[in-house]
């Protein structure tokens, strides 16, 4: 049933017009809310047969956004109100004992938007400086912040990709079916997914809904119905179909790939070309213009198409009206990956193993980035297992040299101690193609204690990348507070390059870092962070999230042919 989702995102409404000082219509949506909630039947049977207005607390102009809820699965004027504040609500409303008023009170007063700024007002100890606020709430907040990240519902994309990825081709199996396209967060590669949304263009919706319910992994059917259906599969993933007439397709596409504020946005750009646009197509007047495909659509408002991945809201709209949306940086334009780790160290595969998967994934040259031992690595190689990989990455080279398959550099992956030095001694690099250096330990410094190791560390002339540069692991940690600007500079003073670490638990640099080491002028190179064999397609997220941040080719390094590559960083 949609009583669910109509409860919650009136709820939501409520939330946002209390933040607003609405009180009357807060209590009028609340009310609204509570009504549908605890409804006996369902909500969408009561609005087909015309009923909502004989609910208590549901008047006309409600009954018209919960029709909008049920057909659509969104609310405009929501959206709207939520961008009135420019603050992650719902993750925000995901804490325990925040609501609305604080935060309008923490956004005004100390510049919270999101879970991160929350943690780290709190732990700078500027919530208790509040009004009405003290040490026990902060503390109460913090740990309540801590618990949201876990139990936010999310998951990793690298965890919910494959499955959207295996839904869509069990629906293609069905001869009724043209078209199926995973969209939603999937698409836009963001790097938690909450569901997975399935568009689906067909001819018998219900052979698509009864094969949807009847799959192995349908742990429990939520709702079903002639266009849309919703599922929970094992893992506590939710998972929505919908069908779509074929000259609607693309027009569902760009609703239901979002953001939801990039859709806000659209709308507004039809409005002013005196337009309409939702998820069924573009329309002047009543009659539908566009919608077949996403191109479509957007040739309608007069844009050019952005690559799903930019669909953020964050200037996509207004490049896309300009003609100025970014060549983004292709996956078939890697060529080559420069952090795995073997089994000389903590991975699993050994050195030859992971060159031919290199050559299998067309990579020109890979390089083989095992730890050093320190105080956080007990099974890092020392001097001695050094001197002998590097015997063996030149015999594989040997091997590889007749075909002129792969060039394997050597590689080391070094601890940055505690006062910006190297944990290793500088003649073992002598002989060492690229040098990783990389924050493990000593991470209870300040942002600027924490910068002043990074930045001097990037002085150090055998140092060729700085890997996962804020540290964090997704729905564990969040990055260290660092200078970036710093960073950026002390990057393009020394050459020294910026990862986009591909491992799906990092994802570091994000993608909002990466826009703007982008725009600083900095260099990045996006690398595996391999430790066995299948991690290697690890690769395609990192690109991904390279996409997302707005980054081209001539941004990645790795996209150099190997001759280009060795001259950039001076390799013989």
């Amino acid at each position: 049933m949609m009583n669910r989702t109509v409860a919650m995102i009136l709820n939501r409404v409520a939330d946002l017009l209390e933040m607003d000082g609405a009180d009357f219509r807060t209590k009028a949506y609340r009310r609204a809310a509570h009504t549908v909630e605890f409804l006996p039947e369902d909500i969408e049977f009561v609005m087909n047969e015309g009923r909502l207005e004989e609910l208590p607390g549901i008047g006309k102009n409600i009954a018209k956004k919960i029709q909008e809820i049920i057909n659509t699965g969104s609310l405009a004027y929501y959206e709207d109100l939520k961008a009135m504040f420019p603050v992650d609500f719902e993750e925000l409303m995901s804490v325990e004992g925040i609501g609305p008023r604080k935060i309008k009170l923490f956004y005004e007063k100390l510049g919270v938007r999101n879970l991160e700024d929350l943690e780290y007002a709190a732990r700078r100890h500027k919530i208790q400086r509040l009004k009405g606020m003290g040490p026990k709430t902060e503390l109460l907040i913090l740990k309540n912040v801590r618990f949201a990240r876990r139990d936010t519902g999310r998951k990793l994309l690298g965890q919910i990709m494959p499955l959207g990825k295996s839904l869509k081709e069990e629906i293609e199996k069905l001869d009724t079916v043209s078209k199926v396209v995973v969209a939603g967060s999937i698409r836009r590669r963001k790097e938690t997914v909450g569901d997975i949304d399935l568009l689906v263009v067909a001819e018998d919706h219900e052979s698509v809904m009864d094969h949807l319910t009847g799959l192995k992994v349908v742990e429990e059917v939520i709702a079903k119905g002639p266009l849309k259906s919703s599922v929970r599969i094992k893992g506590d993933v939710e998972v929505d179909l919908k069908v779509f007439n074929a000259e609607s397709f693309g027009a569902a596409m760009v609703y239901f790939t979002g953001s939801k504020e990039t859709n806000v946005e659209l709308r507004r750009v039809a409005i002013s070309k005196g337009l309409k646009l939702n998820e069924y197509g573009v329309y002047r007047d009543d009659t539908l213009i566009a919608g077949e495909t996403e191109d479509e659509v957007f040739r309608a408002l007069d844009m050019d198409t952005p690559e799903p991945e930019l669909r953020e809201n964050r200037g996509e709209v207004d490049a896309a009206l300009r003609g100025e949306l970014p060549d983004l940086v292709d996956y078939t334009e890697i060529r080559g990956d420069l952090h795995l780790h073997t089994n000389w160290s903590d991975g699993k595969s050994k050195i030859h193993e992971m060159a031919k998967k290199a050559v299998d994934l067309g990579y020109e040259y890979m390089a083989v980035t095992d730890h050093f031992k320190s105080i956080w690595m007990d099974n890092g190689m020392d001097e001695r297992d050094l001197e002998k990989q590097l015997l063996e990455i030149e015999s594989i080279n040997e091997k590889f040299e007749d075909s002129m398959d792969l060039c394997v550099f050597s590689g080391v992956e070094v601890d940055i101690d505690s006062e910006g030095h190297l944990n290793i001694e500088s003649v073992l690099l002598e002989e060492i193609d690229i040098v990783v250096a990389a924050l493990h330990s000593g991470l209870k410094q300040n942002k600027y204690g924490l910068t002043d190791r990074i930045v001097k560390v990037m002085y150090n002339e055998d140092v060729d990348v700085l890997a996962h540069p804020t540290g964090r692991k997704i729905l564990e940690k969040t990055g260290y507070k660092l200078d970036l600007e710093r960073i950026f500079q002390a990057a393009l003073d020394t050459n020294t390059l910026l990862e986009v670490n591909a491992d799906p638990d990092r994802l570091d640099l994000n993608d909002v870092i990466i826009r703007e080491a982008v725009d600083y002028g900095c260099k990045l190179v996006i690398n595996s962070n391999s430790h066995s064999l299948r991690d290697m397609k690890n690769m395609e997220m990192g690109v991904a999230t390279a996409r997302r941040g707005w980054a081209e080719s001539k941004d990645i390094i790795n996209t150099l042919p190997l001759k280009s590559f060795k001259k950039s960083l001076d390799l013989n």
